[in-house]
C-alpha cells in the first residue's frame, strides 16, 4: 500500500471528484477524460471499465450516468487498491466497484450481454514494441501484456447489449488493426474522431464507438478533436470537456 506522502490529491472539478495518484507510478492523461465525454454517457444503468488504471473513467462515468452500476476491471493490484481508494473517497462504494482481474476473465464475473456501455482506454503498444517502462504500473499502462486489442474487443463484445456501445480511445498506429479487427469479430463501426495536440499536428489518439448485432451501418467521421488552438492555450471544447464551461 502506497504511503499518502506517496501520493497526490487532485480534483476534477466539472465532476466534483478528488483522485489520488502514485506522485512517480502511471498517472491518468486527458485520454480517459476525452473518452468519457465521447461516450455521452447518462441514461446507462450498467457501465463496465476495462483497464481503469486509479479509476478515474469509472469515477466520472458514475457521475455522468447518475443510475448507472459501474464494474470495472483493472489487472494491477497496487492500481486496484487505489482504485478502491477513490471509491471511497468519493461516496461512490454503492455503484462503483472494482474486480482485480484481468480483461480475459470477464466471463468468469459477469453475465454475457449485460451492459449497456464498455469502454476501455487500453494499452496503447503492442508487447515487445517501443521502450519498456522499469515501473510495473507504467509497463502495464503502456504496453500490452497479457491481453491485445483483439482480447479487448472480444470482451467488450461479450460484455455488451445488441443494443448498447462499445466506446475506446487508443493510438493512430493501431487504426487500421482495430477496424480489422472490429470486422472480424462482426463488431460495427459508428463513429471515429481523431484528436490532435494542434491543429496542424497529428492525430494523438483516436476515439471510436462500436456496436455489436447491426449488419449495416453508415460510419459517421467526426470533426477532429483539437486540444490546444496554441502552445499556451486550451480550445473551448477541451475546456468544457474539462471545466463543463
Amino acid at each position: 500500500m502506497l504511503a499518502r506522502a506517496d501520493l497526490t490529491q487532485d480534483e476534477l472539478k466539472r465532476f466534483g471528484l478528488t483522485l489520488l495518484q502514485p506522485r512517480q507510478g502511471y498517472r491518468f492523461t486527458l485520454d480517459p477524460l476525452l473518452l468519457c465525454d465521447f461516450s455521452a454517457a447518462g441514461e446507462e444503468t450498467s457501465i463496465v471499465d476495462l483497464g481503469t488504471g486509479c479509476g478515474v473513467m469509472a469515477l466520472v462515468l458514475a457521475r455522468m450516468a447518475a443510475a448507472a452500476h459501474i464494474t470495472a476491471f483493472e489487472q494491477d493490484a497496487a492500481a486496484v487498491e487505489l482504485t478502491q481508494q477513490n471509491i471511497l473517497l468519493n461516496g461512490l462504494g454503492d455503484r462503483v466497484a472494482v474486480l482485480h482481474e484481468d480483461v480475459l476473465q470477464v466471463r468468469r464475473h459477469l453475465p454475457v450481454s449485460s451492459c449497456d456501455l464498455v469502454v476501455s482506454n487500453p494499452p496503447y503498444r503492442k508487447q515487445g514494441r517501443g521502450r519498456l517502462n522499469p515501473h510495473p504500473g507504467k509497463l502495464a499502462a503502456r504496453h500490452e501484456t497479457t491481453a491485445g486489442l483483439a482480447d479487448f474487443l472480444a470482451a467488450a463484445k461479450y460484455l455488451v447489449k445488441p443494443s448498447g456501445r462499445i466506446c475506446m480511445v487508443h493510438h493512430p498506429d493501431r487504426l487500421a488493426e482495430l477496424m480489422v479487427e472490429a470486422a472480424s469479430q462482426k463488431l460495427a463501426v459508428l463513429r471515429l474522431r481523431m484528436v490532435h495536440g494542434l491543429p496542424a499536428a497529428p492525430a494523438k489518439v483516436f476515439l471510436v464507438e462500436l456496436s455489436k448485432g447491426r449488419k449495416s451501418v453508415n460510419l459517421q467521421i467526426m470533426p477532429p478533436l483539437l486540444v490546444r488552438s496554441d502552445t499556451d492555450n486550451y480550445t473551448d471544447e477541451l475546456t468544457h470537456i474539462l471545466l463543463g464551461t
